[in-house]
């Protein structure tokens, strides 16, 4: 018997996606065959090699109602067309579409939700597009029959509007032996500061972090790598606000060059507001690329972080992610040697435990069932 094909969309170029490269690479070692549709731009990272088939469909719109009117025709004329015996939609931009062939073509439809979506920080100013995004999350989520998520935040949130049974898969890094990159002469005695993720996005922190610099000494070094919403705006305040020789900005990187500046980092940072739904909801898995290189953490108090940084005293957290807090947090978490050394030796002893490879497990269990 032929293996079952499993259609995947994600409204990413894949190249950064670490959940959705994890999870494909998982039900293709359980014996699907998985082929995932993404985006790309001109710019877009090239692809790696992976173990499952990899299509990207190009894209002019990057903004607005546009770039996702776009993706979402072509992903709905391509996956219409396509074999397949199961479709797996990545988020509620991509659903509509794989809502609407999983009706046509009679093909049972996985959804895999990274977030609580309408609930993000672009949405609250907007509420026409809330309402837009509502209207489709409405029709479509009580009809679902197999629904996982990030975290239970998230799955507590929708159990509660939608009634769905819903499982939980967090986005945990697998376990392997990480080289940094050889340290710069001019980065030596240096304090290492990095935010990373492609989410830099309104609500995660990153503006506020940025200005922190401005009370720090001249040894501080902060590190930028990734994208997001507020990246530009980023970009434009470390010139305005003088910042330029002690703040790098790197654009997003394929997760195997990420990890080489990951572990060059004395602190890592996670500091979603908590104003908004999505934000407070939040489990970033740059939490755990952190863990696994070694990195403590300085966090926002958002729950699910929260409950993660107390259960394995992995570093500290603060109440608020405005900027003269952030910089009495790095004070402070440096300038106890003894405490400092407690939370890198506990990162390392947490990732054993919070790994792909027990992860997988529970994705595996949703799957089985289907093969």
């Amino acid at each position: 018997m032929s293996a079952k094909i499993i259609t995947v969309s994600v409204i990413s170029d894949l190249t950064t996606d670490q959940r959705v490269i994890r999870i494909c690479a998982t039900l293709q070692q359980m014996g699907f065959n998985v082929s995932v549709i993404a985006r790309s731009f001109k710019d877009s990272l090239p692809l790696d090699e992976y173990s499952f088939k990899t299509t990207r469909i190009k894209c002019f719109f990057r903004k607005g109602i546009m770039q996702y009117a776009e993706f979402n025709f072509k992903l709905l004329c391509k996956i219409l067309f396509c074999k397949t015996d199961y479709l797996l939609a990545n988020d509620l931009d991509v659903l509509v579409p794989n809502f609407i062939v999983s009706k046509i073509k009679n093909k049972f439809l996985f959804y895999d939700t990274h977030e609580y979506f309408t609930g993000v920080p672009e949405l609250k100013s907007s509420h026409v597009k809330r309402k837009f995004w509502k209207f489709f999350e409405d029709s479509i989520f009580p009809k679902l029959k197999v629904v996982y998520t990030v975290n239970d935040s998230v799955k507590n949130k929708y159990f509660e509007e939608y009634g769905n049974r819903i499982s939980v898969v967090r986005n945990v890094p697998v376990t392997q032996k990480i080289n940094p990159i050889a340290l710069p002469e001019k980065w030596k005695n240096k304090i290492i500061l990095l935010l990373q993720g492609a989410g830099v996005n309104e609500g995660r922190g990153g503006l506020e972090l940025l200005e922190a610099m401005k009370y720090l000494p001249e040894n501080y070094l902060l590190f930028f790598i990734g994208s997001g919403t507020q990246w530009e705006t980023i970009k434009q305040k470390r010139i305005e606000w003088n910042l330029q020789d002690n703040v790098y900005m790197i654009d997003k990187l394929p997760p195997a060059e990420l990890q080489k500046y990951t572990g060059l980092a004395q602190i890592g940072f996670s500091l979603d507001s908590f104003d908004d739904l999505n934000c407070l909801y939040n489990l970033p898995n740059k939490i755990f690329d952190y863990m696994h290189a070694g990195v403590p953490i300085i966090a926002t108090a958002i729950p699910e972080v929260k409950y993660i940084i107390e259960k394995y005293k992995c570093g500290i957290l603060i109440e608020s992610n405005d900027a003269k807090t952030i910089a009495l947090a790095i004070k402070n978490i440096l300038e106890n040697k003894n405490s400092y050394e407690r939370y890198k030796l506990n990162c390392i002893k947490a990732a054993k435990e919070l790994c792909w490879e027990n992860e997988s497990k529970k994705l595996e269990i949703i799957y089985l069932p289907y093969l």
